[in-house]
């Protein structure tokens, strides 16, 4: 538990392993996506579905998000920390899936409407607030899982809004390049 802003003992241990595996998480990805592959692996595996996978889990996502919202606002809150849980459950299989995906296609897909501006301003946006949802997410379920609720319920204020963002804008980029 917090008291007088300082951090107790099991908040110094516990933060910085959050931290640590954001990070190290967010680098890997990157490194998945933009580094170098092995010769062959491009077209190894059939992912040709995976955008829709992907697209459907921040469906789910999104929905789970309102409704531990709703919840919340009911005072209903072992039905908001299970779907909260099952937000970042699916949350967490998008971002295998997408490490999957990007790993086996070729190049990215590139979009190809009239809506340039819009389209790498959503794409943009939501690269850079995908990053900082992790931890985020992770700070703000530890909070609420250790009953730091004034904490949990101030983090919650950016967290939620954001992973919303983030799910929402994944919908509309997949619809933008293969709708």
């Amino acid at each position: 538990m917090v008291k007088n802003n300082k951090i107790s003992q099991k908040d110094s241990f516990w933060l910085p392993i959050i931290y640590i595996v954001s990070i190290t998480i967010s680098l890997v990805v990157a490194f998945l996506i933009l580094g170098p592959r092995p010769e062959g692996m491009a077209g190894k595996l059939d992912v040709s579905m995976l955008p829709t996978v992907n697209a459907t889990l921040n469906f789910v996502t999104t929905i789970l998000l309102l409704l531990g919202f709703i919840f919340i606002k009911k005072n209903d809150l072992k039905k908001h920390q299970f779907v909260m849980l099952s937000a970042f459950g699916t949350s967490a299989m998008f971002l295998v899936t997408y490490v999957i995906y990007h790993w086996f296609k070729v190049g990215p897909k590139l979009y190809e409407g009239e809506w340039v501006l819009f389209y790498y301003f959503i794409l943009i946006t939501h690269i850079i607030l995908a990053a900082l949802i992790l931890p985020l997410a992770l700070i703000t379920l530890y909070r609420g899982w250790n009953m730091q609720i004034k904490l949990h319920r101030r983090l919650a204020k950016i967290t939620f809004p954001t992973w919303l963002y983030v799910s929402i804008t994944g919908i509309v980029v997949y619809v933008m390049l293969y709708i």
